[in-house]
């Protein structure tokens, strides 16, 4: 699959409607797309166990979208194959009292994956750019009056953009995910939600309410990305109208991106390989 297309380039004039949502490749059915999508998940299976032995590197997977866009099923079906034991899940609630007393950054540095792990963000520090700037929270938060001005979403891409730059350099490979649906097709899932009684526990009415500031999302999520999608950390916006088709896409560009590393099992001195005869030999006399 050709995955360059959906990333975004640093310093481009990057615009969420330059990609469409309902496309779907060179896919002409599910099907297709879902043997496909083993595949990469038994690849990223392999993978993930030389990244866990060589313990070096560890990738941060952040997944951001508008509601119903399908956060937690790309997850769920992509991630189906890894290791829970070096996988780990963090979903971004509303902050804490506690949070709010720290920056915030914080919450998201006390989560980061450590060497040989995978971790993956359901939301993340990107809220701060956000929701908390739709719909101006910033007053809420315990920050000097003087900090707040009229560049401190500037400010905040900068402070994000050297984060990550420090993630990478320290050997945690940021990748980002944008999922990208239309105003049609979430209108189509919240009323499978009031519909289908095994989704009702999923609707809430202030998903509505959010729906109110479409909009003003769309041009936030767009400027956020343009400015924070760098080539060490960057943004794939994937077209979320199919769902198999975004599962599928974020699984080529995990899998490719964990090949890009070269990671091999580590390799084992000659005083190990002759400790190891000498296990081997004793377990078969054991016999």
């Amino acid at each position: 699959m050709e995955i360059s297309k959906y990333k975004v380039k640093q310093g481009s004039n990057f615009k969420l409607s330059d990609i469409k949502t309902n496309e779907s490749g060179s896919f002409s059915s599910k099907e297709l797309a879902k043997e496909k999508l083993s595949a990469n998940i038994e690849r990223m299976a392999n993978l993930q166990s030389k990244l866990y032995a060589q313990d070096k590197y560890a990738f941060l997977i952040i997944f951001q979208a508008m509601d119903t866009a399908g956060k937690d099923g790309t997850i769920k079906h992509v991630m189906s194959g890894l290791n829970p034991q070096s996988t780990h899940v963090h979903s971004f609630k509303q902050p804490s009292a506690e949070e709010l007393d720290h920056d915030y950054l914080w919450r998201a540095m006390k989560n980061l994956p450590e060497r040989g792990s995978i971790g993956i963000f359901n939301r993340s520090y990107y809220e701060e750019v956000l929701v908390v700037r739709v719909h101006n929270l910033l007053k809420l938060q315990q920050i000097p009056e003087k900090n707040i001005n009229k560049d401190i979403w500037k400010t905040r891409f900068r402070q994000i953009n050297a984060f990550e730059r420090y993630l990478f350099e320290n050997g945690i490979i940021p990748l980002k995910f944008y999922l990208h649906i239309s105003k049609e097709t979430q209108a189509e899932r919240l009323l499978e939600r009031i519909e289908n009684k095994a989704k009702n526990w999923k609707f809430s009415a202030a998903d509505l309410k959010e729906r109110e500031y479409w909009d003003d999302y769309q041009k936030t999520y767009q400027e956020a990305i343009r400015e924070t999608s760098t080539n060490y950390a960057p943004w794939y916006v994937i077209p979320a109208d199919k769902k198999w088709f975004a599962h599928l896409l974020v699984s080529e560009v995990i899998s490719k991106t964990m090949e890009s590393l070269n990671l091999e099992f580590p390799d084992i001195s000659k005083e190990m390989q002759a400790e190891l005869k000498k296990c081997k030999q004793k377990l078969l006399g054991g016999k």
